[in-house]
């Protein structure tokens, strides 16, 4: 991999607007994407996945605003982009697989018209060279038929197909970087399979980048180079894949993994859960923001947010958690 990362974020911030005034839905994310790294990013629903992803598009929705930080990719900050500027990185340099298909989609025009778009703004190619290289996608991502499915409309698709329909627009100009959002919850576990197999194969012939959004510590284990694990829109954890699934060290990150069920040959057991109710974006502890439900809390927990400390002495992986890496003690 290059020293230069493909996209590097710094102590991103993000904040929603709400009845009581700004709550910080992001808070202080740092990450960055190699080239060619598949970079998995983990939590529960409403940890700040999604809409960290969003805002490198300027796709914040009303009421959301980056309120600190920076974004760099090719030497730009996204965040700072005028709008035409941020027009061409969509599409050109990031693509997007939305969550779900069937209300990304115009349900008014033909996929076929919806796919051109990109290549046209992009490419500059003819609407005839353009509706030609759309069929091809199509059969790139394994859609029978290529052109004459570019005449459907995204209801006559099955959510199968409208996925696959949904990575060929993201992969339409092949960009360096692909941010898959979920892409498969909606799907059966079969269409689930053959998608991730899909966005692997492409992921080895095309050298892209990709940032994998999931809730699923399984669903990524074989796909990804490197898991991000977010709660209450902080890094909890970071680690290489093996790295995560061989010594998970925030209390958070093992609870996702026991939760997994297993093929083992045990005993019919019920899977354990992690009790309680993420926080409040407007009301957030003082402290680490899992405290309330860990079970390995202790006083200082509560009352300050441990940093993110190497593992074993390795920077690879880290953890923001007082009792599991030892911080507690460096602090005293």
């Amino acid at each position: 991999m290059s020293s230069s990362p493909l996209l590097s974020v710094r102590n991103l911030e993000i904040e929603v607007s709400t009845r009581r005034g700004p709550a910080k839905v992001v808070d202080g994310i740092s990450f960055d994407v190699e080239r060619g790294e598949a970079l998995g990013v983990v939590g529960e629903s409403g940890c700040g996945k999604s809409i960290t992803t969003l805002s490198l598009l300027g796709l914040l929705p009303p009421g959301a605003r980056v309120s600190a930080g920076f974004a760099l990719m090719d030497d730009r900050n996204l965040f700072t982009l005028s709008r035409p500027a941020l027009r061409k990185v969509r599409g050109g340099r990031i693509g997007m697989i939305f969550q779900d298909p069937m209300t990304s989609f115009n349900p008014v025009l033909k996929i076929g018209d919806q796919l051109i778009e990109p290549l046209v703004y992009h490419r500059g190619l003819s609407r005839a060279e353009a509706w030609e290289r759309a069929g091809e996608l199509l059969r790139l991502v394994g859609i029978p038929g290529g052109e004459a499915r570019l005449d459907n409309y995204p209801h006559e698709l099955s959510g199968g197909m409208r996925q696959r329909v949904m990575i060929a627009m993201g992969l339409a100009c092949e960009p360096p970087l692909l941010i898959a959002d979920e892409p498969t919850t909606a799907l059966d576990v079969t269409i689930q399979a053959q998608i991730v197999d899909l966005v692997k194969d492409l992921r080895a012939r095309l050298g892209m980048s990709i940032i994998w959004i999931t809730h699923d510590l399984a669903l990524v284990s074989g796909l990804v180079d490197r898991i991000i694990v977010l709660y209450a829109g902080k890094v909890v954890e970071e680690a290489l894949v093996d790295d995560l699934y061989a010594k998970p060290t925030h209390p958070y990150t093992r609870g996702l993994l026991a939760s997994l069920p297993t093929l083992e040959g045990e005993e019919t057991r019920r899977l354990p859960a992690i009790g309680g109710t993420p926080p409040d974006p407007g009301r957030r502890p003082p402290g680490c923001p899992f405290a309330p439900r860990c079970p390995l809390k202790v006083e200082l927990c509560e009352r300050a947010m441990p940093p993110l400390e190497p593992v074993d002495g390795r920077n690879s992986h880290r953890a923001a958690c007082w009792v599991t890496t030892g911080a507690m003690e460096m602090a005293a």
